[in-house]
């Protein structure tokens, strides 16, 4: 078929929904470099793991073999209330943009915490129940992890306690709400409440937090509460394996009609969405069946990717967890309280920055206010408010649909719309008052930050 001919919108049958997760570490020649402990440098075991992670989400995290893991029945079940979720055809802006480009986009929008993470929240919630565990603590930037996992949560009947990022908790307070009516407890960090956010307090008075923070106080919380155990909504394999039924339901859509992407973006804060949505497509790539060019997108003011160091390190601020090997800016970084929360992450998922130190993808970083104005005019022309942290990945689709009108390629493009940004109007009301700003960190700030990387081989 030609893909002019192409609906609008591509839905996927009940019986399409994906019943395994892709472990894209399974195709990887070069695998994630394990966790370590803090203390003794040495590969995290199991049992250690286990004292803050589910047993099985454990497992999980430590299988670099497995390709395909079963969705469990009960979880296949509740994605059934929005899932599967569609695949778009932006035909009105590629109109707009005059380009010769097809543009897709995978919208997770469509059920009520507005974003993908509910896919893996339900996943790890089922896990914690099923151990029998009272609840779970996490952490949340923007709101949309700490929104899904409450929703999990209370499905469950798991007690859900949340630390959501100061700055975030204080621009959106209507997503904190909806946390609260499925029965989380919302707490801003860094916070009094617990002895590593009174030492993060004590050392940077006045922060607006960082998703590090949050992490520190939450594991915390779990460590010192028997029966809970903390959970994570990005950067974990585990994480990026759930993620995976984004990536597997684009391409059985695309398959269907015969298409093939050129060009595969994704906005990238700790990695969950962007590693769903490449899934697949890497694998692919990884086992020479076909070629994708893959673009993760992150903000100027948190680049990881762009500007960090590929080094172990801690994933939060308070360094009470493991290291990991990733692209960071530092444990001890703090972004400036720009309105894409969820990509406020000093670090990125071990298994992406394995990826991209391998030259299998590429990143770019771009500016809040040019984000912004991608957002605009996209809901303009296709009807839906995206959320500030998917912008980033409209406005690099959107760059590489005009480079094809300059060049007159008729390039395949497709992008992960995450999640809509109605809880996000403080922030397009800045955009629109002309008060809002780009903060780019200087290389002074983040040479500080990576002076204090752990001094770990390898």
């Amino acid at each position: 078929m030609s893909e002019s001919n192409i609906p609008y919108k591509i839905y996927l049958s009940e019986d399409e929904l994906p019943r395994t997760w892709y472990n894209l570490r399974a195709d990887m020649k070069n695998k994630p470099a394990p966790l370590l402990d803090p203390g003794t440098l040495q590969p995290m075991t199991a049992g250690q793991l286990e004292e803050v992670f589910c047993a099985e989400l454990v497992k999980q995290e430590l299988d670099n073999d497995t390709p395909f893991f079963e969705i469990p029945k009960e979880i296949r079940d509740f994605y059934k209330m929005y899932r599967p979720a569609p695949l778009v055809r932006a035909y009105c802006l590629e109109k707009a943009l005059d380009t010769p480009a097809k543009i897709y986009y995978k919208f997770e929008g469509n059920n009520t915490s507005g974003s993908h993470k509910l896919n893996s929240a339900i996943a790890q919630a089922y896990y914690a129940k099923l151990q029998g565990l009272k609840g779970v603590t996490t952490e949340t930037g923007a709101g949309q992890w700490g929104t899904a996992l409450s929703m999990a949560c209370g499905y469950l009947g798991l007690d859900c306690k949340v630390y959501m990022v100061k700055c975030s908790y204080e621009q959106k307070p209507f997503r904190r709400e909806v946390m609260r009516v499925y029965g989380a407890s919302v707490t801003p960090s860094p916070s009094e409440t617990t002895q590593v956010g009174r030492r993060i307090l004590k050392e940077f008075p006045g922060t607006t937090g960082s998703l590090g923070c949050a992490i520190s106080e939450a594991v915390e919380t779990a460590m010192s509460n028997p029966g809970y155990r903390y959970v994570l909504g990005s950067v974990l394999n585990q994480v990026m394996l759930h993620q995976s039924v984004i990536g597997l339901e684009a391409k059985t859509a695309l398959d269907k009609y015969g298409v093939k992407p050129d060009v595969v973006i994704g906005c990238a804060g700790g990695g969950s969405n962007l590693g769903g949505l490449i899934a697949p497509f890497m694998g692919e790539k990884l086992r020479g069946e076909a070629d994708y060019r893959i673009i993760a997108v992150e903000p100027v003011s948190c680049p990881s990717f762009t500007r960090g160091q590929y080094r172990y390190d801690f994933c939060d601020t308070g360094m009470v967890c493991p290291l990991a090997k990733m692209y960071t800016l530092g444990s001890s970084f703090m972004p400036s309280a720009d309105h894409a929360g969820g990509l406020r992450f000093h670090g990125m998922s071990p298994t992406l920055s394995q990826l991209y130190h391998d030259g299998l993808m590429e990143a770019v970083s771009v500016k809040q206010t040019d984000v912004f104005a991608a957002a605009e005019q996209f809901a303009r022309v296709e009807g839906i408010l995206p959320a500030p942290e998917s912008s980033h990945a409209i406005l690099a689709a959107m760059n590489e649909a005009k480079r094809c009108k300059e060049t007159g390629e008729a390039k395949t493009i497709l992008f992960g719309l995450t999640g809509t940004g109605y809880f996000d109007m403080r922030a397009y009301e800045k955009f629109h008052d002309g008060v809002m700003t780009d903060s780019v960190p200087a290389d002074e700030d983040i040479a500080k930050s990576l002076a204090r990387l752990p001094k770990v081989e390898g």
